[in-house]
């Protein structure tokens, strides 16, 4: 098993480099083929070239044969002869040559001549450090690690299929480090809450008039201080509680981000639907209001809207 461990591990830390290198051969299999398909140079010196082999013969030249001899070898005493192309081909041919010289002028390498589609589905299998150290690897890497459909794909599996109509302002990479920053600091809410840490919760809180705490037993606090205090109670009363946390979502503003999630607690205490909203201050993201309310069953809910 540890043998096993080990080899999954090791597998893990270079999957960013086994992904670079299959993308590389593929580079290398197109330029082989690239190589093979273009058309290559005469002689630096250039063919000599003679008449055709009906001029040569002393027969009169076919006015529709555009024909040339070459001696290649000046050494050789062998001729050949060949139909040259017609003056449109020969146009075709000397466009495609000015475009790959072009081409290979402008600095355009063999990877970027890749469908965009097959590299983003590549590092599409790639996680949140994998893809990070793949683009420390070099240039080219860099590059595709940092193109927005990966990162939007990454935040997809990652997070939430939701938002997928969201057209982020400094892209998804940006929008992935913003939420994967507010889920870290709305971890860093439940862990205050485990620890039942009074002075954890008076630093997580904003201190303004405006701030607002329900707690699942309804009851409504406003204002900076009457919050802490009702944290102050329900340290008291709790003891030891332990509770899960599931489907997170968070969306993420300039300076506002709200957090939903539904928190598991004991069987006596059942489970609750719980909001967090946080405001951006001082280079730092600070809970604004928090909302906790009873989880209905289904058929709790019916009957609730039916009465309601």
């Amino acid at each position: 098993m540890e043998i096993a461990y080990s080899l999954s591990i090791a597998f893990q830390s270079l999957q960013p480099f086994i992904i670079a290198t299959i993308i590389t051969l593929l580079s290398l299999v197109v330029a082989v083929r690239s190589f093979f398909k273009r058309p290559h140079k005469s002689n630096a010196s250039g063919p000599s070239t003679s008449p055709c082999k009906n001029e040569i013969e002393g027969a009169a030249p076919s006015s529709s044969c555009n024909c040339f001899c070459s001696n290649e070898n000046s050494d050789s005493a062998a001729v050949v002869c060949g139909c040259g192309a017609a003056p449109a081909e020969d146009g075709m041919v000397t466009a495609n040559t000015s475009n790959a010289v072009a081409e290979r002028q402008n600095g355009v390498s063999m990877m970027e001549q890749l469908v965009p589609e097959i590299t983003t589905h590549a590092l599409s299998y790639l996680d949140y450090p994998s893809l990070c150290r793949l683009s420390m690897t070099n240039s080219l890497m860099r590059k595709a690690a940092n193109d927005d459909n990966v990162w939007k794909a990454l935040y997809h599996k990652d997070f939430t299929w939701e938002q997928d109509n969201v057209t982020p302002i400094n892209g998804w990479k940006a929008y992935y480090a913003a939420t994967r920053a507010i889920i870290n600091v709305n971890t860093e809410f439940f862990n205050i809450i485990r620890d039942r840490s009074l002075p954890g919760m008076i630093r997580f809180w904003l201190n303004a008039d405006y701030v607002k705490c329900v707690h699942e037993s309804g009851e409504h606090f406003s204002g900076f201080n009457q919050v802490i205090f009702s944290w102050h109670l329900a340290f008291n009363l709790q003891q030891g509680v332990d509770f899960h946390v599931r489907d997170v979502r968070a969306r993420v503003l300039t300076d506002v981000a709200w957090v939903t999630m539904k928190t598991y607690f004991d069987m006596d205490n059942g489970a609750y639907n719980m909001t967090n909203v946080y405001e951006f201050h001082h280079g730092r993201w600070y809970l604004v209001h928090h909302h906790s309310s009873m989880l209905l069953a289904d058929g709790d809910m019916e009957q609730h809207i039916l009465n309601g």
